[in-house]
């Protein structure tokens, strides 16, 4: 009743309802491009021989695999894991100069393929219980801050990768992470 009688623009109200109903239509329109682009994704890692057998671990989902994919090329190619992390920036890297510090990153490779190979090590943290207790070990038994054993865990994840890429075995928790078990 008070509502009713209150200082306030009810002219708007149709406006709003306007607004609310083009943002629902561009939502929709997202979604249906998301989808569209996924299916076509499907499609292209069908044809990559060893793309079904990464994708049947725990963790690598088809959008990050993708994503390494088209900016590091054919992992098969590479020589060996830390020529895959060299690529990516991901190798270690001394001071130089007078100044004497820790050791680092070198950070001059591909900074969206060192973010996919993160973001795809942080989702099998969460997902896959080997790489989870192999994180906790680095953090509870090693001593290493979280971060330093998520890097840590990234090249194992690039090295992993390659690996299956160059050999026609299938993923087996017990020989690529021995220490979880």
């Amino acid at each position: 009743m008070l509502a009713k009688c209150s200082v306030g623009a009810t002219q708007a109200l149709h406006a709003y309802k306007l607004h609310l109903n083009q943002l629902l239509e561009e939502y929709d329109l997202a979604q249906r491009q998301l989808e569209q682009i996924e299916t076509e994704l499907h499609l292209i890692l069908e044809r990559i021989p060893y793309a079904q057998k990464l994708l049947e671990i725990r963790g690598i989902n088809a959008t990050s695999l993708a994503g390494i994919l088209g900016e590091a090329g054919d992992l098969s190619g590479f020589a060996h894991g830390n020529a895959f992390l060299r690529h990516a920036g991901l190798n270690l890297a001394a001071s130089s100069g007078k100044w004497r510090g820790k050791m680092v990153l070198s950070k001059r490779g591909r900074p969206r393929l060192r973010r996919f190979l993160y973001l795809m090590t942080m989702c099998m943290v969460m997902t896959n219980p080997d790489v989870r207790a192999l994180h906790h070990h680095n953090v509870e038994v090693k001593k290493l801050k979280k971060m330093k054993s998520i890097m840590k865990l990234c090249g194992k994840v690039a090295r992993m990768l390659v690996g299956l890429a160059k050999s026609s075995e299938a993923y087996n928790s017990i020989k690529v992470f021995p220490q979880a078990a």
